[in-house]
Parts: structure tokens; C-alpha cells; sequence
């Protein structure tokens, strides 16, 4: 039998959030083929590619115009996404970038209906919904097994540092960013909590600067949150609390409790019985931001390629992203604004 042709892939942007996708793909050999790496750093392009044996791109137009490349992994910062996934989207290449959609929801926006329009398929890299635990929760609310939501509680108690971290250029500003702890480093968590608990209706929140930085945007967020299904919530979101630790989210249904610490799961059922779905793993909470495994990565990235393959939606799309760039706008405008907003 002949051997199915390998999902073609061209990478743009080879920076620290590159990492675990060289390795995800690494890994993926046999089923998805690298076709191109771009990156304006000609130096640190080759560097990047002698390490994973990755080839370089002439440019990012030569690379659309390959015709074996099914579709761009985007991994460039926020501020440098509308233009490259235009021009993809012209050539009829699908699209897998990193999170943020963009630095504003209107840009983010933007994105999703270029891509709706030339019919390509775009995915957002959130790789916190492909931990076990995570999946084995999703399944569990799927099947309605636990009965109805009644209460969330979402805790990121990470820690990033002044000096190495926030001094460098653009870090923690609306240019580069598009904001703080919310749309940088939360926004993995508020992501999996809205795939879990559905959509948020109206917020009221508190999100300011401490005195460990000095950044443009915000590193402490606490807020109350009301579900479109009735459900209420509460969450904390910073990089100010040293020395960081693992995010946490509870879930409180008729039936049972859920929690979800790191990538552990822990089932606690009214009538006694207790369920634990886990895996020992870092979640990139201190101050080294890259400290955790590939392979949520890899997943994601093979969700991706099979969606692309069978014509189906990924987990995570533009418009699931859409979701949670609404929810850290209300948050932040809540804050602002001294009341109560609805999104």
C-alpha cells in the first residue's frame, strides 16, 4: 500500500516560543514534513534549524509558493501576524498560530474573517486543552455526567521576573503584547476554563501593576465572572507571585467537584468516590517560561493536521479564540470602568 502523502508545514518565526513546536515537530517526522523555517534573523535562523535539522526559507513568498506546504505554523510576536496570515490566506495556505490571535480583539478579529473568507482553516495554540487531565475532564462535561455547573474558581499564581523577563524590549506593552498577565500568560487558563464552562456574560474586575515591575500593562487581575449557563465564578491571574507555582482551576458541578492543578485531575463525587487523571509535569509558572513538556504541543499540532486532512474544525479555532480575547477585554474595561461589565 502506498504510503499517504505527509502534511506539509512552513514555520514562520523561530524565537523563544519556538521551542516546543521544534520539538513537537521533531517528533512528528513521520506524518508532517517541515518544509521551511523564515525568519528575518538570518543568524539565529540557521542556528535554529542546525539544532532541529529543520531547512531555511529563501523568504516568506517562497515559501507560499511552494505547493507542497499545506499550511504556516505562525510563531512571530502579536504585533506581527495581520500581514502574514493575509498573504497565506491568498496563497490558500491553513493557518496554525501561536496565541494571541492578535494584540486587540478588533485585529484579532480581522484575522478570523480573512481566514473565513478564503475558505482556509485557522487554528489558535492553546495546548493547555490537550493535557490528559484536561481532555479527560472535556469528555466527562461532555457526556453530562456531572450534572450542571454551578460554580468556577480559576487561580494563575505564576511569577515572571524584572530583570531578564520584563526589561527586554516590548515585553509586557499594548505595541508588542496587546497587554498583561491576561492576554500573555492567562490566557491559556481563561481559554480551558471557557471550553469547559462555556461562555462568560458579565465580569467585575480588578487588574493592576505591583510594585515587582515596572511594565506598561498589568501583572495582577482578580475578578468575579457570571456564566451564560447560570454558573458563577471567581479568578486570580498574576506573574507577581513569587516564586510561581502551578495554575489551578475548580470546577463545582451538581454531581461532583473537579479540580485541575498543572496537568493533574482530581474527580471528588458526592457519593464518595474519588477519580485522579494525571501527569507529572511543569506548566512554565516560574520564572522559566519554556519549563514544560512538548507534547501537549505535538498534539495540538496533530489535531491540527488531521482537521486540515479530514475537513473537519480543530479544537481550537479562531472564533473559540474570539471568546477569550472578549473576556480579557471585559476584565480589563471592568477594572477601568470602576463596575460591572457585560460581554
Amino acid at each position: 500500500m502506498a504510503q499517504s502523502k505527509k502534511f506539509g508545514l512552513g514555520v514562520v518565526g523561530a524565537g523563544m516560543a519556538a521551542k516546543p513546536h521544534a520539538q513537537a515537530l521533531d517528533a512528528l517526522r513521520d506524518s508532517i514534513e517541515v518544509r521551511g523555517v523564515w525568519r528575518r534573523d538570518a543568524a539565529a535562523l540557521q542556528q535554529f534549524c542546525e539544532a532541529y535539522d529543520f531547512p531555511t526559507a529563501e523568504s516568506y513568498e517562497a515559501m507560499l509558493a511552494d505547493p507542497e506546504i499545506d499550511a504556516i505554523l505562525i510563531l512571530t510576536p502579536p504585533n506581527a501576524r495581520e500581514e502574514l496570515v493575509e498573504a497565506a490566506a491568498k496563497a490558500g495556505k491553513h493557518i496554525l498560530m501561536e496565541k494571541p490571535v492578535e494584540r486587540t480583539t478588533d485585529a484579532a478579529a480581522r484575522i478570523v474573517a480573512i481566514c473565513e473568507k478564503a475558505s482556509v482553516t485557522l487554528g489558535i495554540i492553546f495546548q493547555h486543552r490537550f493535557r490528559a487531565a484536561s481532555k479527560a475532564l472535556a469528555a466527562k462535561v461532555a457526556s453530562g455526567e456531572l450534572g450542571a455547573l454551578f460554580s468556577a474558581h480559576l487561580v494563575v499564581p505564576w511569577w515572571r521576573p524584572q530583570v531578564g523577563y520584563y526589561d527586554k524590549p516590548g515585553r509586557g506593552t499594548f505595541a508588542q503584547d496587546g497587554g498583561g498577565v491576561l492576554i500573555t500568560q492567562a490566557i491559556h487558563s481563561l481559554d480551558l476554563m471557557l471550553s469547559l464552562t462555556g461562555p462568560a456574560k458579565a465580569v467585575t474586575a480588578l487588574a493592576a501593576t505591583t510594585g515587582f515591575h515596572q511594565m506598561e500593562t498589568e501583572d495582577f487581575v482578580a475578578g468575579g465572572i457570571e456564566f451564560a449557563n447560570g454558573a458563577v465564578g471567581a479568578l486570580m491571574a498574576t506573574t507577581a507571585n513569587f516564586p510561581g507555582g502551578a495554575e489551578s482551576l475548580v470546577l463545582n458541578f451538581e454531581k461532583a467537584s473537579a479540580t485541575l492543578t498543572g496537568g493533574n485531575l482530581t474527580l471528588r463525587w458526592f457519593d464518595g468516590r474519588e477519580e485522579v487523571v494525571g501527569e507529572a509535569s511543569s506548566s512554565g509558572g516560574g520564572a522559566d517560561p519554556m519549563a514544560f513538556p512538548f507534547d501537549w504541543h505535538m498534539d495540538q499540532i496533530a489535531d491540527f493536521a488531521d482537521a486540515v486532512q479530514s475537513g473537519r474544525q480543530p479544537v481550537s479555532t479562531g472564533a473559540t479564540a474570539l471568546r477569550v480575547h472578549r473576556l480579557i477585554d471585559a476584565l480589563i474595561a471592568s477594572s477601568r470602568e470602576g463596575k460591572r461589565v457585560t460581554l
